[in-house]
């Protein structure tokens, strides 16, 4: 007897929750594509791409003369004295220490391309973020699912996808 009033308050729980859903009012939007439609995000990315490589090729370059030393160390610590080859270790562990933190700083968290990113991108992104908040209240939805990145969408009825009238209200013309 217990277990059918348990499983009767389960159902009416239940029946209750898919009641409520089936009120809801959602949008499916794809940030990624909003942001390819924006001029400013297509130049920002551009400019990040750009410093990214830059620091890329100088953390390259020092990788390369890394390597040189060690392979150098390598071929003539047999006929080094004891101090010597102290010595030519000590300065091996220095750059590969400066290489690491030059790694850091460009492209750690919060480094410089981090940095970069809060600058270039974040307005935009707060931009976007303003719009679709304006769509969502004039509209009254409910809630609005972003399909582009870290939610997996199994099916999304395409009637749904509110992302070209996020750039209508930008005034953004695809």
């Amino acid at each position: 007897m217990k277990f059918k009033k348990h499983l009767f308050i389960i159902v009416l729980a239940l029946s209750s929750f898919v009641a409520a859903d089936a009120q809801s009012k959602y949008a499916v939007i794809n940030t990624k594509y909003i942001l390819d439609k924006i001029p400013e995000y297509k130049e920002a990315d551009k400019k990040l791409k750009v410093l990214g490589d830059q620091w890329q090729q100088e953390i390259d370059d020092k990788q390369i003369v890394l390597d040189k030393m060690y392979k150098n160390y390598e071929g003539e610590q047999f006929m080094l004295s004891e101090d010597l080859r102290k010595k030519r270790e000590d300065e091996l562990f220095a750059k590969e220490k400066e290489l690491r933190d030059l790694q850091k700083k460009r492209f750690g968290y919060e480094g410089d391309l981090f940095k970069e990113r809060q600058k270039l991108v974040k307005p935009i992104q707060d931009k976007v973020y303003n719009a679709v908040q304006k769509m969502a209240t004039a509209r009254a939805y409910d809630f609005i699912l972003d399909k582009s990145e870290g939610i997996t969408i199994i099916f999304a009825d395409p009637k749904l996808d509110k992302s070209d009238d996020v750039l209508k209200e930008l005034g953004i013309n695809n």
